[in-house]
């Protein structure tokens, strides 16, 4: 059976992160050449192209929130590719802020806040809107999350941010359609570095109060991205939860 990516290009922001990280591995799996936009791990790229399963993967810098660098990320990608299908908008920044703190969430944390996890994905798809156009087979998936539904998350500006990112979600996927579709993948807290740093209490509290009894893995996300890539093709301007049903308590 030929692998369902098979001569397309990924490009996948935020890529050495955990979920990134896993989303690479799925659609490289799936035959997708992979584009792993980094920031400020470098080494851990390299390494990651280099252990991708497949051909054809790079690497390349990126600040999304610097629309110069998705420019020339964009240069890179017709450079080395030649072509762009799919755009995982995964680059996201956030800290843990009692939502009652209203002084410690302050300006400057806001404003980064909404420049990576908002402006960055929209200036992302901006920039790479005609490569995704000619594809014929444009996609644009953004890593949102549960808290810009349930208002619960690390911080109040973070659910704000996610809940602009779906409506984004939503009007792009009206206006770029029909050459491009437009889906978010909204997953609940996810194992790994971000959860192991915060109060283990709190973690357990999120894991308990799931109605499937554990958090979201990197993986159910990634294969969430994948399913949207390949199973999915009727599906647009929507949010996808990956969450095990911890909005229903």
């Amino acid at each position: 059976m030929s692998s369902p990516l098979a001569g397309r290009v990924a490009l996948v922001t935020g890529a050495t992160g955990g979920i990134g990280s896993a989303i690479c591995q799925r659609l490289a799996a799936a035959g997708a050449a992979v584009v792993v936009a980094y920031r400020s791990s470098g080494g851990e790229a390299g390494a990651l192209a280099r252990a991708l399963p497949g051909t054809g993967h790079s690497v390349a810098w990126v600040e999304v929130a610097d629309s110069d660098s998705l420019e020339a990320l964009a240069g890179h990608v017709v450079d080395r590719h030649g072509r762009l299908d799919i755009l995982v908008n995964s680059a996201g920044f956030t800290r843990f802020v009692d939502h009652a703190d209203l002084d410690g969430l302050d300006d400057d944390l806001i404003d980064q806040i909404f420049r990576v996890n908002w402006r960055g994905a929209f200036a992302a798809t901006r920039v790479m809107r005609r490569l995704l156009e000619a594809s014929g087979h444009g996609l644009i998936v953004n890593i949102s999350s549960v808290a810009g539904g349930t208002g619960q998350g690390s911080n109040v500006a973070y659910c704000a941010s996610k809940a602009a990112l779906d409506s984004m979600t939503r009007s792009l996927g009206r206006a770029l359609a029909p050459a491009i579709r437009v889906v978010s993948v909204a997953p609940g807290l996810v194992e790994g570095r971000y959860a192991e740093e915060l109060d283990p209490a709190w973690s357990r509290a999120q894991r308990e109060a799931t109605p499937l009894r554990r958090l979201a893995s990197a993986d159910d996300v990634a294969r969430a991205v994948l399913a949207v890539a390949t199973e999915l093709p009727f599906s647009t301007g929507c949010v996808i939860p990956v969450d095990g049903g911890r909005p229903l308590t």
